[in-house]
């Protein structure tokens, strides 16, 4: 490949033919920095309103604002090239009627240049989605444990775990790929809804906490490289880079407490 050749970013159609495919690889990131780790390697680049918890320390995703998400998603697409980049509709800007949701969404694609948003909710989105994507707007949907619906659920919980509210959420995932979603987040749901709910949609669904059932996956890259302390069932720790970055800082501070570091071979001579 010339030095010179332009890397074409996944696009939303791509995704949706990936229907039944190839499992799509999809991973948050915050940052320039984050995002430069993860573009090699995935299909999808979230900048999730978790980042109201994980990089701000918040106590839910409820406190991310429209300043703040777009303020990340333009750092996370100058660190990427290749990954199709998503952000997060954060709450209260989009739920009140379509067209805030489209004067947000806009303002998300305008100044960040991602992709796609992905905003919460089943059948009640159904009509924004369908008023965003009529207009050009790409719309990943969210169905299943919907973060921003937290104090409503009265926590985290799994869904789905009574057969009898089977068929709201199914209906849930068929309304918003009717409305135009070119992919779903499925979370929190029990397997074999999952899996019936990804046979039900001609999108491609993207599970967590939802099985390997769904079409991908995707995770919170903070909870799966180790940083995070406490971590949900569903979660795998690929790394353990929270415990190697604790060794190193304290190795620093011995360092400069007992003064072998800046060492002769970290300080500037002069030349005569």
């Amino acid at each position: 490949m010339s030095a010179h050749t332009t890397v074409k970013r996944v696009t939303a159609p791509e995704i949706r033919a990936r229907k039944g495919g190839a499992p799509i690889v999809m991973l948050t990131a915050y940052s320039a920095l984050t995002a430069r780790l993860v573009d090699p390697h995935a299909d999808m680049i979230l900048v999730g309103d978790s980042l109201a918890m994980v990089e701000h320390g918040m106590e839910s995703t409820l406190g991310a604002t429209l300043d703040l998400m777009i303020l990340h998603g333009k750092s996370v697409m100058r660190g990427s090239s290749r990954a199709l980049v998503v952000v997060d509709m954060p709450f209260g800007s989009y739920e009140a009627e379509p067209r805030q949701a489209f004067h947000s969404a806009a303002r998300i694609l305008a100044e960040t240049g991602c992709t796609a948003v992905k905003l919460e909710g089943g059948a009640t989105m159904a009509e924004t989605i369908a008023f965003l994507t009529s207009r050009g707007i790409p719309v990943v949907a969210h169905i299943g444990l919907t973060p921003q619906s937290v104090m409503a659920f009265g926590g985290f919980k799994t869904q789905g775990r009574e057969r009898a509210g089977w068929a709201a959420i199914e209906a849930d995932a068929v309304a918003v790929a009717r409305a135009g979603a070119f992919a779903m987040v499925v979370e929190g749901v029990v397997e074999p809804l999952a899996a019936q709910i990804t046979q039900a949609v001609p999108v491609p669904t993207i599970g967590i906490g939802a099985s390997a059932r769904c079409d991908g996956q995707v995770l919170v890259l903070e909870d799966m490289l180790g940083f995070s302390a406490r971590v949900p069932r569903f979660v795998r720790r690929f790394g353990d880079l929270g415990a190697a970055a604790d060794r190193a800082i304290a190795d620093y501070a011995r360092a400069v407490a007992d003064r072998s570091f800046p060492g002769p071979e970290h300080v500037y001579k002069p030349k005569d």
